[in-house]
């Protein structure tokens, strides 16, 4: 039976090794990882072997007829964004081979601990890292200004796709520019490098693929409530049109909106459906298209006063000014412009799973959004009719006033 430890050695620097890490690769018969990790430990009549992917290296190591003791070379901890988890369960596999012919263990699998990037690099920060909120851009997509936006800290481990400085351009430019960002490039080697500024400042610069980034917002938008259907005193309305907070809140719920949603509101107005929207999907995406330049400015300050910087503000006509726009997971239709069937003709063709929820004050409107949700073959169509009066003051009484009747339609594609 072998004996395999797979070891964290921490930044690459072997004097971030761990003195167990370091007993472990002392005994073992061969060292196995990337070239850069592997080279960087000399020791004497060892086997070298240079393999990233767990597969390789669970087949390399059964080819080794003659080595008992192996150390596989993760970079940073083994548990921190690392290979080791598939490579636990490949090599569990192979004794699981063995024990389903009654015969001994392939392996015994250890694991060491090492020095993750974001330890050492909050130590050289010397902040805490308890408190941070962890993502990954390496191979993998995230929403960063939706998780900045609603994170005092934010830890990012960076990629070819994602460097610290588009990272950086993507703050700025959606509002963001003010928050402080620590970029470490190179951690532990001599050409380590560690720059802190803001987000606006570093949008300048070039860093290396592979660096990480630590991001402080001290400007945290705190909400005032958790629920939906915020008081319409708290948006700035002009003379603009609004969706009451009552219809706003069975709307929503309607939407059955999930944090990580890509959404389009069509027909903005002031943007309070938008604003509520994008602070129920923080991790998400929404889209405001407006017609009025009044109502756009005031979706913009609206956005800036609730801090809602997952929301961007599109001026334009639907279905047009969709075109461009990502994949829409939810739509909530508030004025079609008499485009009801070719915005959600789009919509549709966009994703063909996607959730709809339409106001209509109109009989004619209602009835025209049924006709084409029947169309293109909606199911769980849904209607509701809100009637609401509220109380007012007169003189020492109070009497109920009626607002107009709405049509609230709610439709689920393809499910």
């Amino acid at each position: 039976m072998k004996q395999i430890y797979i070891v964290g050695i921490g930044m690459g620097n072997p004097e971030t090794l761990t003195v167990g890490g370091k007993a472990c690769i002392e005994k073992s018969q061969a060292l196995i990882g990337a070239k850069r990790m592997v080279d960087s430990f000399s020791v004497e009549n060892v086997k070298k072997h240079y393999a990233i992917a767990p597969a390789e290296i669970v087949e390399w190591i059964c080819k080794q007829t003659d080595v008992e003791t192996v150390s596989v070379l993760m970079s940073g901890d083994v548990g921190f964004f690392s290979g080791t988890k598939k490579l636990c369960a490949l090599l569990e596999e192979k004794n699981a081979e063995k024990r389903a012919a009654s015969e001994p263990p392939f392996c015994n699998v250890e694991c060491i601990a090492g020095i993750s990037s974001l330890q050492y690099f909050c130590s050289k920060l010397k902040t805490s890292w308890e408190d941070a909120r962890i993502v990954s851009l390496h191979g993998r997509e995230a929403n960063v200004v939706g998780t900045v936006q609603t994170n005092e800290k934010t830890f990012f481990l960076t990629g070819s796709d994602h460097p610290a400085q588009e990272i950086c351009k993507r703050l700025t430019e959606t509002g963001l520019g003010h928050v402080e960002v620590a970029v470490g490039e190179r951690l532990s080697y001599a050409e380590e490098s560690i720059l802190v500024g803001s987000a606006e400042e570093l949008a300048k610069q070039n860093f290396d693929s592979l660096s990480v980034v630590l991001v402080k917002n001290y400007k945290i938008q705190k909400r005032q409530q958790q629920s939906y259907g915020f008081s319409d005193d708290f948006f700035l309305r002009g003379n603009v049109p609004m969706t009451k907070e009552e219809v706003r809140s069975v709307s929503l719920s309607k939407l059955h909106i999930s944090k990580s949603d890509v959404i389009y509101d069509v027909g903005a107005g002031t943007g309070s459906i938008s604003i509520e929207m994008a602070l129920m999907a923080e991790e998400g995406q929404v889209y405001a298209v407006e017609t009025n330049p009044e109502a756009v400015e005031l979706i913009h300050s609206n956005r800036e006063k609730f801090g809602a910087w997952n929301l961007h503000v599109h001026s334009g006509k639907a279905p047009e000014a969709l075109h461009d726009l990502p994949k829409p997971d939810k739509a909530f239709l508030g004025g079609t412009k008499g485009n009801m069937e070719e915005i959600i003709a789009l919509l549709v063709k966009k994703n063909p799973q996607i959730r709809i929820v339409i106001n209509a004050i109109a009989l004619e409107s209602m009835w025209e959004s049924l006709q084409v949700l029947k169309k293109y073959e909606f199911k769980q169509v849904e209607i509701v009719q809100l009637s609401l009066a509220k109380a007012k003051e007169v003189a020492n009484l109070h009497m109920m006033t009626g607002q107009n009747p709405i049509f609230i339609i709610s439709a689920q594609k393809g499910r």
